[in-house]
């Protein structure tokens, strides 16, 4: 049986369908979750969508962190369930304690949009098994309150404790500190990174830098990794 894996939807919620589209790609069942409700339907991992959630008020990802849904994926994300934030997800997991630190608005107050290149600083997690540690992959940014900062204590933590997953290659385009892209937390389970890996999943519709097409579908082998991981539990 394949697995099953969630995908929330957030009023504000962009990208849920293209995540729901790149698990059925990688060979599980997408599962529609609502916001609103305390059931995780039975699913066996979780993504937490890109968009604007509940119109980004307050701050992003705030609202959301608090909305009923949150509070199982958070229990379920303690037990070792699988759980990734893309962009405004990551945020949602920043906010909801489940990663450390938080982001902010870009250093140059726009909105950025560009196929960024990212270094694979961990691949021990159930999102990135099958990339190697080292590795450049190309996936597609759209943000504009994506400066990743976290307090000198926490930083150094994160470094030492190889907590973050992918780091911004080339140009740093929002200000993060470290040039982190994405974390993981100490179990591995649970992933956030502004980059969208669920718009680099077929060819033709990502990247189509030379680099790019060399690569590989990169966006699709982050699902491809939870798939894996869930399949080898059995």
């Amino acid at each position: 049986m394949s697995p099953r894996i969630g995908v929330v939807t957030f009023p504000g919620s962009l990208d849920d369908r293209d995540a729901q589209r790149a698990i059925r790609m990688a060979g599980a069942e997408p599962v529609a979750l609502w916001h609103a409700e305390h059931d995780l339907q039975g699913v066996d991992a979780v993504v937490l969508p890109g968009g604007f959630s509940y119109g980004d008020y307050l701050r992003p990802g705030a609202i959301a962190a608090v909305s009923p849904i949150m509070t199982e994926v958070v229990d379920a994300a303690s037990t070792g369930m699988p759980v990734l934030g893309i962009c405004n997800g990551f945020q949602v997991l920043v906010e909801s304690h489940l990663l450390p630190g938080g982001l902010i608005r870009n250093a140059h107050q726009q909105f950025i949009r560009r196929d960024q290149r990212l270094v694979v600083e961990n691949a021990d997690t159930a999102w990135t098994r099958e990339f190697e540690q080292g590795e450049e992959i190309i996936i597609p940014l759209k943000n504009g309150d994506g400066g990743y900062i976290a307090d000198d204590e926490t930083l150094k933590r994160i470094e030492g404790d190889g907590l973050v997953a992918f780091r911004y290659a080339g140009v740093n385009p929002n200000g993060s500190l470290n040039d982190i892209a994405g974390l993981t937390n100490e179990a591995g389970n649970v992933v956030g990174l502004m980059p969208h890996p669920e718009h680099a999943v077929e060819a033709g519709f990502g990247p189509d830098t030379a680099d790019a097409m060399r690569s590989g579908l990169d966006g699709l082998r982050f699902f491809t990794s939870a798939v894996n991981a869930l399949v080898a539990r059995v």
